[in-house]
């Protein structure tokens, strides 16, 4: 598989640690452990900026699959770290997380090649599992635009998780907005506190009044994080 082409904007240091805790629904300091290491552990990814710190969007994607890995799955964390070793030397990806479909047993994690599924968490032996893929829905890929788009988790993490919410950096400066517009969530949320009604606002936006209501259960879990 060829690596895919990524708008540069996707690799600009956009979010700060507590920012990208947040939308990934991440213990702050997991995702410290992720991005920058500890002692002489490694980190998985390589930041877009270490001083002061900073996620570049592709980043973020990458640490939400790491995210899935780790809560949905519960595959141990160097058996992760082995994968990614793995694809890193082996892909030539730049971002190998997100640039090809990765599976998983539950146990270890794969990828398929030409009908085969490779155990990356093995050093390359080949495996045929029973197949669980790991979540990728959230993350879709426009090939013309090479831009990504995440729709975030808001109330929890499953496939049934409505995608109303997005966060694209060719959008609102890479903050939440409302899937299929460029209205910001902060903007609704603060209408809504001022005693805006949400069917006042879901027609003045011209949307439904559950898209409004996502945005402001979007940005109150954000304050009460």
């Amino acid at each position: 598989m060829k690596p895919v082409a990524i708008d540069e904007r996707l690799e600009l240091p956009l979010y700060g640690l507590s920012e990208a805790a947040l939308y990934l629904r991440v213990p702050i300091k997991t995702l410290e452990y992720w991005a920058f290491g500890r002692g002489r552990v490694a980190a998985l990814i390589s930041v877009a900026r270490k001083h002061p710190r900073a996620f570049s969007f592709m980043n973020l994607l990458e640490c939400h699959m790491l995210a899935s890995m780790r809560t949905l799955y519960d595959l141990r964390l160097p058996k992760i770290r082995r994968a990614v070793a793995h694809l890193n030397r082996t892909s030539g990806f730049r971002h190998p997380l997100i640039e090809q479909p990765l599976f998983t047993n539950r146990v270890d994690v794969l990828i398929k090649e030409i009908g085969k599924f490779i155990n990356l968490s093995r050093g390359g032996q080949l495996v045929i599992p029973e197949i669980v893929e790991a979540h990728l829905e959230r993350v879709e890929y426009d090939r013309e635009l090479g831009a990504f788009r995440f729709y975030p988790f808001v109330r929890e993490r499953s496939a049934g998780e409505p995608k109303f919410i997005v966060i694209n950096p060719a959008l609102g400066f890479g903050k939440p907005v409302i899937a299929g517009t460029g209205i910001s969530t902060a903007v609704i949320a603060s209408r809504f506190n001022a005693r805006e009604s949400m069917p006042d606002l879901a027609k003045e936006y011209g949307l439904e009044e559950k898209q409004i209501e996502e945005a402001i259960r979007w940005e109150t879990r954000a304050v009460a994080a």
